[in-house]
């Protein structure tokens, strides 16, 4: 058990970090008082951890039921991510956002998306959980290793939530803003990678002709 749960956590930790989603989740929160910045860590958290079991649990369905296959759906979420990306790296240097009530719907719903979803659980995570799914409803044991993990990776999430404020206390808005160019080129060339992989594995002659 505890070989597999490690295989489990090592490589949700590389896939569902919350890195490149931390310069979004300070510049929608860092005016907000504790509270709601832990509302929202919570869930931007709980988005990722449903995602996650969802896919664990039904994952294979969904996808034959509508048809998609993996690739098709890593090439979808490959665009968006890098959409994403490109909006990060291009916006203008963020400005105080108001704490009233009338923009906190709309940080609760980019709590979700993109925060929870694409950036912290996107195609690669659900790809992969639906990979290490197979088998579970056969085997009770790994069924727990892989929600046990699972719980771990949104714990340590979780967490780099709660506290990414005092990163912008330690780089400032201008520190902030290079932060997230840097990262919103990283999540560009992601969701770029996620498009290749997935054209790749569904035009396979594409990469013979080259």
């Amino acid at each position: 058990m505890e070989i597999k749960f490690q295989h489990f956590l090592f490589a949700l930790l590389a896939l569902a970090n919350s890195i490149s989603a931390i310069p979004m989740f300070i510049r929608i929160s860092k005016e907000l008082p504790p509270g709601e910045t832990n509302r929202l860590s919570l869930i931007s958290t709980l988005t990722a951890f449903l995602t996650m079991v969802i896919s664990m649990l039904t994952g294979t369905v969904i996808l034959q039921f509508f048809g998609i296959s993996l690739d098709a759906f890593r090439v979808a979420g490959g665009i968006l991510l890098a959409g994403i990306g490109y909006k990060m790296m291009n916006d203008p240097p963020s400005e105080n956002l108001d704490s009233g009530q009338s923009v906190l719907p709309n940080m609760i719903s980019l709590a979700v998306i993109p925060i929870g979803i694409p950036l912290t659980t996107g195609p690669g995570v659900i790809t992969t959980v639906i990979v290490f799914s197979q088998g579970i409803f056969d085997s009770f044991a790994l069924f727990i290793e892989l929600l046990l993990a699972i719980l771990v990776v949104t714990g340590i999430d979780y967490l780099s939530f709660r506290y990414s404020h005092k990163l912008l206390a330690i780089l400032g808005n201008t520190g902030l803003n290079v932060f997230t160019r840097v990262f919103g080129l990283i999540v560009l060339a992601i969701g770029v990678q996620f498009v290749a992989v997935g054209v790749g594995n569904l035009f396979p002659e594409l990469l013979i002709r080259h």
